[in-house]
């Protein structure tokens, strides 16, 4: 089968990034011809060509017209849509409240794949009248063969971890630091937004018994063995324990878990939960119920599913696409600030000058919108 994954981005190493390589990596070993069509490349793409997937940036130069586009990204999605007009897809809702994971309700869209309830809701929900019965709960993976189990955690919590992008002095950083010091538990910080991106967290993640993170990071922690107290900018969560895992699951142990302020006490009681042979059962749960061959198995059903449905071939005829020339078009804008950003990250790897001229720019950009959040 020929599958074309969209995304917005392959450069950063967020969740939906990382979801789009490790799934085309699964499907290219199930004999399966797989490419990547994003609209900003980095890093990410480098470590997918590397392992010998094709990531393009310009729809023309797909090695393949697509069976099935599996869609991540309202713009990249439109993108691929309108360039192989007789090809079916499916898109996959990451975010709850992004504009780029607003669904669409079109003819060529067969099925729509929601992370979490709350994305499922933000589907089914939407004014547009999506069909019901066009709807699938998918909750995320974790790559098994590459986050293994560490042995049992000690009785108590000898290292801890605050493991996302997100984490500067900024945003949660301070509230978790100060409950860690509160208890004497030492605690290491990974992420971009500390300029400690690690591309490689399965070597990390067994050195630590605790780990701060929600979403992906706190499902890769969960698989290594370690306890994980959902927290992140948004706000805290509770400790992932065995039985609170289903409940948690279903919200993908994201945004939506995270309802309690972010107060170094209330840190301090997650973490008071730590209970070593409980966190072996959650890792239990995560390697059996959330493995990468497990959901790319139902995918490749889903994708099977959508070929065989006889609506399929009368949508491929009856699709205007009038509607994707106009949503293609509000995201003009869109396009040309991140192209900015990109450039500008790339001029700040320049020698000397570049991260002086870097930074001028995005104090004129705080100049502009102050108050805003930090960048991604």
């Amino acid at each position: 089968m020929n599958i074309l994954i969209t995304t917005w981005s392959l450069a950063h190493f967020t969740g939906a990034e990382l979801y789009a390589r490790d799934l085309a990596l699964a499907l290219q070993r199930r004999g399966h011809y797989v490419a990547i069509y994003t609209i900003f490349e980095g890093r990410l793409a480098q470590t997918a060509r590397a392992a010998g997937i094709a990531v393009i940036t310009n729809l023309r130069d797909s090695p393949f017209v697509p069976d099935v586009i599996h869609g991540h990204h309202q713009p990249a999605l439109l993108d691929a849509l309108l360039r192989f007009p007789r090809t079916p897809a499916l898109f996959v809702i990451h975010d709850a409240d992004a504009a780029r994971d607003a669904p669409i309700a079109f003819p060529r869209i067969r099925r729509f794949v929601a992370v979490d309830q709350r994305c499922l809701a933000r589907i089914v929900e939407d004014e547009a009248g999506i069909p019901v019965e066009q709807c699938r709960l998918i909750p995320n993976f974790v790559d098994l063969d590459r986050f293994r189990p560490r042995p049992l955690l000690p009785e108590r919590p000898e290292r801890a971890l605050v493991f996302s992008s997100y984490a500067t002095h900024a945003t949660h950083l301070p509230a978790v630091l100060a409950a860690c010091e509160r208890l004497g538990l030492p605690v290491d910080v990974v992420g971009r937004g500390v300029g400690n991106l690690i591309e490689t967290p399965e070597n990390v993640l067994g050195r630590y018994d605790l780990v701060f993170a929600k979403a992906r990071c706190a499902i890769e922690a969960m698989a290594v063995g370690a306890a994980v107290v959902l927290c992140d900018f948004r706000g805290l969560g509770p400790m992932v324990t065995s039985g609170d895992f289903d409940r948690l699951r279903s919200m993908n142990f994201g945004a939506g878990t995270l309802v309690s302020p972010l107060e170094p006490d209330l840190i301090a009681r997650e973490v008071a939960k730590y209970d070593r042979r409980d966190a072996a059962l959650v890792c239990a749960r995560i390697r059996s119920e959330a493995g990468l061959t497990r959901v790319a198995d139902q995918l490749l059903d889903l994708y099977g599913e959508i070929l065989a449905d006889p609506a399929t071939e009368r949508a491929m005829i009856q699709a205007d696409d009038t509607l994707l020339l106009r949503l293609n078009a509000r995201w003009a804008s869109a396009r040309r600030k991140e192209t900015l950003v990109d450039l500008m990250r790339r001029v700040r790897r320049i020698p000397l000058i570049g991260p002086i001229a870097y930074e001028a720019w995005r104090a004129g950009e705080r100049a502009i919108k102050p108050g805003s959040a930090p960048g991604r």
